[in-house]
């Protein structure tokens, strides 16, 4: 591959065409450099971190029982270990600032490194073996639980991901929540592997493991399962011994990284340069094809002027083209903005509304914790498949827009990575908290004798002109019976209150993340705008640069002299027959793969 691409390179710096010479730079860059990035995604408490450390065999990320990555970790090789901070700076570019290793796995979102700047991510650079084969581990955050920021943010990493590990560890089997977000990662990335993790703490994994696979096969979801022990591993490197390696899991996580992942993104780069290659043969062969068949047949005047009067149409209609893939972009990112937007409202009034049901079948007082989460978690689920779905109509409108070019061949879409690192959701306000209605028993007689005084006064009066007593059995009675009676509507009074503002949290909750949700889509559509726009620019550009090429080549020919018209026929003769074996290689990768 490289040596076609410097082939073709050459003969693009030959015939002055810097476009075509950049474009071939690109495919030779993606050729040379191996780095694959590998996401590890799960909920929290799963083991991410421990994984990590186990894959390189040395401590790059926090361990502990509580939730300790707060923020993404890229670990990446380097000859010199060092780890930087990637702070958010309002309206410049990032800021990296050095931070010592000793530091590395206690730093958290409120470290004093930043200087009070939101922390994008960590990056590490260590020397180690399998890092140096091209791997790029990133430690996300941990995902799903009550009040957690991270899914929205975690899924925008996953398009530009060349594998995601998925963790879940073996205590349990896969809850529902666990599979919805597995299917939104399947969506957004290929190559997964699901990872059960902590083998060494469950003797019962084996069962976890045949029921976790049941769960995925009636979900229809063909993903690797494979049971995973970091500690074993770890154990396994520290003692030399082959068979606790075997035993840890770990081989199958290497020939899934191996085949899966490698093979893939080998395939990926093989038929991306070759579409490069086909490209560019063909915007030179057009050119040079053009100035060679003019100097070798100047007689023929008549039908020179014939072919520039069908370039000079060719020329027109591309830019009749050019403004019709350009209107046809405009109209599909308007309409996808507002299909997305609508398809966003509507997942979440159908969450509000379960909810609202919820509340209204019960107290929301006693249940609102378990309410809150259910809540959360729903709204997450809500939130990444909108995310899917908007990538998937992405990619169909980047198709939509290369039908426009199909008469110049095929033509490579562009990678949809918008969603790097620096693009995460900010978090919003956690759901308003909500008074339990629990009163005390000094409360609830206050309550029965507010009530209960007046049923005494009245029936008391009216008992004394019968001779009784104020006070007495009848009156007593049915102070009791009032008194019950005004319980029982304070009592719920205080739930019909307490359902109220519990709508009214719900609402709000669900208003903050429809309006941030809101923002970040309508942000990452201009920049799926802005990247389809700027590459199919580029390549009518490159069409119609290569059109105009052959017409002043075509009209230069005519004026050469014999010495330099033979000279120059025999350089064009030998670029065409590079640019044909080129040609004929490319075919032949393609008909191999």
């Amino acid at each position: 591959m490289v040596e076609m691409l410097d082939a073709v390179g050459a003969v693009a710096r030959a015939a002055g065409r810097a476009d075509l010479v950049a474009r071939l730079d690109g495919a030779r860059n993606r050729v040379l450099d191996p780095r694959m990035r590998v996401v590890v995604v799960g909920p929290l408490k799963q083991g991410k971190s421990q994984l990590v450390n186990s894959l390189l065999n040395l401590t790059v990320c926090s361990v502990g029982d509580d939730e300790t990555t707060a923020v993404p970790t890229v670990v990446q090789n380097a000859q010199t270990p060092s780890a930087e901070l990637v702070l958010a700076e309002p309206g410049l570019d990032p800021v990296r600032v050095p931070i010592p290793l000793e530091e590395l796995t206690a730093i958290t979102p409120a470290t004093p490194h930043a200087g009070g700047r939101e922390v994008l991510r960590i990056e590490v650079n260590v020397p180690s073996p399998l890092l140096a084969d091209g791997l790029v581990l990133v430690d996300t955050p941990g995902v799903g639980g009550h009040g957690n920021p991270h899914a929205a943010s975690t899924l925008g990493l996953l398009p530009a991901a060349d594998a995601v590990l998925v963790l879940s560890d073996a205590s349990q089997e896969f809850t529902e929540p666990e599979l919805a977000f597995l299917r939104q990662v399947l969506g957004l990335c290929p190559a997964v592997a699901c990872l059960i993790s902590k083998t060494d703490l469950y003797p019962h994994w084996r069962e976890i493991v045949a029921a976790d696979r049941g769960h995925l096969d009636r979900a229809g979801l063909d993903v690797p399962l494979i049971p995973v022990s970091s500690v074993l591993r770890s154990h396994a490197l520290r003692l030399e011994d082959a068979e606790l390696n075997a035993e840890s899991g770990f081989a199958a996580l290497y020939d899934f990284l191996r085949e899966q992942v490698r093979g893939r993104t080998a395939a990926a780069t093989r038929t991306s340069v070759a579409l490069d290659l086909r490209s560019t043969s063909e915007h030179l062969t057009l050119s040079l094809g053009s100035e060679l068949a003019a100097l070798q047949d100047p007689e023929k005047g008549a039908a020179a002027v014939a072919e520039l009067q069908k370039a000079k149409v060719a020329a027109e209609e591309l830019h009749k083209k050019s403004a019709l893939w350009q209107q046809t972009l405009a109209d599909g990112i308007t309409d996808l903005a507002a299909d997305i937007d609508h398809d966003l409202r509507d997942r979440l009034r159908r969450v509000t509304r379960e909810a609202e049901e919820a509340v209204d079948d019960g107290d929301p007082g006693k249940d609102w914790e378990q309410l809150g989460e259910w809540l959360q978690e729903q709204v997450a689920t809500s939130i990444g498949d909108n995310f899917v779905w908007a990538h998937d109509r992405s990619v169909w409108l980047a198709e939509v827009v290369a039908g426009h070019f199909a008469d110049s061949g095929a033509v490579e879409l562009p990678h949809l990575d918008v969603a790097d690192l620096d693009g995460v959701l900010e978090p919003v306000a956690s759901l308003s908290d909500l008074e339990a209605g629990r009163i005390g028993i000094t409360q609830k007689v206050l309550v029965g004798m507010r009530g209960s005084y007046g049923g005494v006064l009245m029936f008391g009066l009216i008992t004394t002109m019968m001779g009784m007593a104020l006070v007495n059995p009848i009156s007593v009675g049915a102070g009791l019976l009032l008194g019950t009676k005004a319980y029982r509507e304070d009592r719920e009074g205080r739930i019909l209150k307490r359902r109220s503002e519990a709508k009214m949290a719900i609402r709000r909750f669900v208003d903050d993340v429809s309006f941030q949700v809101g923002k970040e889509s309508k942000d990452r559509l201009r920049l799926i705008q802005r990247l389809l726009r700027d590459h199919f620019t580029v390549i009518a550009e490159q069409t119609l640069r290569s059109l105009n090429e052959s017409l002043r080549a075509a009209q230069e020919a005519a004026n050469l002299e014999s010495a330099q018209r033979t000279r120059r026929i025999a350089e064009l003769e030998e670029q065409m027959r590079v640019l044909a074996r080129i040609r004929e290689s490319v075919a032949a990768v393609g008909a191999g793969e």
